[in-house]
């Protein structure tokens, strides 16, 4: 029994649909030690089928080195175990291999993510997504595309990097409501600061490769954004959209259960 299963066991005792020795009993069955993960083995893969149970959401996949038949069968055995499929770092060839293959999948070519169904239930809270830039998309669409398949509405907000200091201020109350803010920023990464000196929530900094020479490939970004005096600002690695926004929705989701 997962989460998710527990709070609607839950709620149905406070509801009194379920009598307080069925609850008992319930409970009990689930102190039993459950029986080792499930692990579909396939070509070129070892797939984890029970990775929602214990995390909350199906394993998603990292494409870089796979190949679009390997992506393929991992997606289709998700499918006949009832799981909504996810996969990063996908290429446009192999993105346009798998979309030809899997009806109703979604390939974002600016992202380069495909996705397949939606792993939550309707509506799992509400994040932000802000970019310092336009040449920060590539990332911001990882992480968006991410939320989307998570079942969490996204408010985006793009190009308000710090070089015209009064964009941000003219719309940061569209995130007032927002459970967490992703922010993409490269060059200095000032931007998660800034934004963490409004809001009232976590703000996970999301470091970019973008930038001339001395930013060294996002590193000088990482560490401003490490170096952040704002106290609710946190940082994943360079150029994880995906991290960022799995974190944000987790967040996301569990606030509003």
């Amino acid at each position: 029994m997962n989460r998710s299963e527990m709070e609607k066991l839950a709620k149905s005792l406070r509801a009194g649909r379920v009598s307080l020795p069925d609850f008992i009993d319930q409970i009990a069955q689930m102190a039993t030690p459950e029986p080792a993960a499930k692990t579909a083995p396939l070509q070129g893969a070892s797939l984890d089928l029970d990775r929602s149970g214990r995390c909350g959401f199906p394993e998603v996949v990292y494409g870089e080195g796979k190949s679009a038949e390997t992506i393929l069968e991992i997606f289709q055995r998700q499918q006949e175990a009832g799981q909504s499929c996810m996969a990063t770092r996908i290429d446009a060839e192999k993105g346009a291999a798998i979309v030809a293959k899997l009806d109703g999948a979604t390939y974002n070519p600016v992202g380069r993510t495909v996705r397949l169904g939606s792993a939550g239930q309707p509506s799992q809270g509400k994040v932000g997504l802000i970019t310092a830039g336009s040449s920060d998309l590539p990332v911001a669409e990882e992480a968006r595309e991410t939320l989307l398949w998570m079942n969490v509405d996204v408010t985006t907000i793009h190009d308000v990097g710090v070089a015209g200091p009064h964009r941000l201020p003219e719309r940061i109350g569209e995130l007032a409501d927002c459970d967490a803010v992703i922010v993409v920023a490269g060059m200095e990464g000032a931007l998660p600061s800034v934004v963490g000196g409004y809001l009232a929530c976590p703000v996970i900094a999301t470091p970019t490769s973008v930038g001339y020479g001395a930013s060294f490939g996002g590193v000088a970004a990482l560490l401003g954004m490490l170096n952040s005096c704002a106290s609710n600002v946190t940082v994943v690695n360079i150029d994880a959209g995906f991290r960022a926004a799995y974190n944000a929705g987790i967040i996301a989701t569990r606030r509003r259960r």
